[in-house]
């Protein structure tokens, strides 16, 4: 069973809501082989995420947690909702091992993404409009982030977005360009650590 269909199955037991779930409610249970499909999927995507975001999920329905989904695949992430006990055994051999494990606790979610910025950026609007979905934290890489660090993280560009404004400064005036390189050094400085973080 992937990743995906773990959480559709999730998703799909007539559990409108999950204003009252636990670690282990909502879930179909799996059997041994299942588990450890599940789990090998899991660390498989994370090992090739370079951001991850846990968060807490009680109270917000399944088309908002479906809308988050769609939202998060077409910055090339995913959203994962998982029994804690497996994911902390995906967790093993990535660089989230030793970050986010205390922070699977009760009814977490997992956005993730190879994109540094995509998966913070992504939760942190959608948890803006929800106030039923907290942000607990994260990871970039291998620095752990709270739930401070994931909004300070969601407010750079995102890769696509830099590469948007490249294009756009390749077509610019000379004038203009003039202008951005004398942007505030801070400025440009966090956003160049981001990235740095990122390729490390």
């Amino acid at each position: 069973m992937s990743s995906v269909s773990a959480e559709k199955t999730h998703l799909q037991t007539g559990r409108r809501t999950f204003a009252n779930s636990t670690e282990s409610e909502g879930y179909i249970s799996m059997d041994r082989n299942q588990k450890q499909a599940f789990i090998s999927q899991l660390n498989a995507d994370l090992a090739q995420a370079n951001a991850l975001v846990v968060a807490h999920y009680r109270g917000t329905t399944v088309k908002e947690i479906t809308a988050l989904r769609r939202s998060m695949r077409a910055a090339g992430g995913k959203v994962q909702v998982a029994k804690n006990r497996l994911a902390k055994i995906a967790f093993k051999g990535t660089p989230f091992e030793a970050t986010v494990s205390s922070l699977m606790v009760g009814p977490t979610v997992l956005a993730y993404s190879a994109d540094a910025v995509a998966a913070a950026k992504i939760t942190q609007k959608f948890a803006d409009g929800n106030d039923k979905f907290t942000i607990l934290g994260g990871a970039l890489g291998e620095k752990a982030l709270d739930a401070a660090g994931i909004k300070a993280l969601s407010s750079l560009p995102s890769l696509n977005e830099l590469r948007g404004k490249l294009v756009g400064l390749l077509q610019a005036p000379a004038t203009k360009l003039a202008g951005i390189t004398q942007a505030p050094a801070g400025q440009i400085a966090r956003v160049v650590g981001a990235y740095a973080t990122k390729a490390a």
